[in-house]
């Protein structure tokens, strides 16, 4: 199979609009990353990831995500490929880089390649889901601070943090709820207030109560159509007894697709 064959219109944006403006058309279309231009060229991509940083950022403190310009979270970590490109490669590539493929034929954008595009083609994946989770969970509190929440999925590369009490699973934390949270924030409350209010903001305040998961012996194409069909980056990795045991992402699964070949 080649890219061609499961490539995606990619959604741009110019680098000279707004972050409120970058989430706004993520959340309508539901995307995690747009392709950012300028006066037609490629400039890089922007994230909920690069955005949650940016909004963080002290050295922008006190400005409203309304005049934070989406060329403050672009990164360039993509990679121009040819279209006839085969999709074993493809996935090596996005293994290694965790970036993104840009399909181009000359100077012409005919489509990207994203972790969901491979995702599409992991749905008949028989592997057991306990042989590609994470199992070296990092989780938080209910009553653990957003900014705490924030810096770990930062500093620890990650998407998402089971909330767990009394060694409990009672909810999940996504880095898009957190960033929902930073717009909001930066966007209503004034900026010699912004510092006390956050500290008062709690994971219990944010987080979604009813988590998506699946069984550790489930096959791995299961949570791969659950992904896909709920549009979450991750499942949470329960065992027979309904206790927390891990998580599955699609960092995981393309890294089990890259180890299969």
């Amino acid at each position: 199979m080649q890219i061609r064959d499961i490539m995606a219109e990619p959604i741009s944006i110019d680098k000279g609009e707004t972050l409120s403006h970058a989430m706004d058309v993520m959340e309508k279309n539901g995307l995690r990353r747009l392709l950012v231009t300028h006066n037609g060229e490629i400039v890089g991509i922007v994230t909920i990831r690069n955005i949650l940083r940016s909004l963080g950022s002290r050295k922008k403190a006190g400005m409203p995500a309304s005049s934070l310009h989406v060329a403050s979270a672009t990164t360039d970590n993509f990679t121009k490929v040819f279209p006839d490109m085969k999709l074993e490669e493809a996935i090596t590539i996005i293994d290694r880089t965790g970036g993104v493929l840009i399909v181009m034929d000359g100077d012409e954008i005919l489509g990207w390649i994203t972790p969901s595009e491979i995702l599409k083609s992991a749905v008949n994946l028989e592997e057991r889901v306990e042989d590609a989770m994470t199992t070296d969970l990092i989780t938080v509190q209910p009553t653990d601070r957003v900014s705490h929440a924030r810096r770990l999925m930062l500093d620890e590369n990650i998407g998402r943090l089971p909330v767990v009490e009394d060694e409990e699973l009672v909810g999940i934390v996504t880095e898009r709820d957190v960033a929902k949270a930073m717009r909001a924030f930066r966007d209503l409350v004034p900026s010699h207030h912004q510092d006390d209010r956050i500290k008062r903001l709690l994971v219990e305040d944010i987080m979604k109560r009813d988590v998506i998961t699946v069984g550790m012996e489930a096959p791995i194409g299961e949570a791969v159509q659950t992904m896909l069909r709920e549009n979450i980056g991750g499942v949470v990795v329960l065992d027979g007894n309904e206790e927390l045991r891990g998580i599955i992402t699609r960092r995981n699964i393309i890294r089990a697709l890259a180890k299969r070949q």
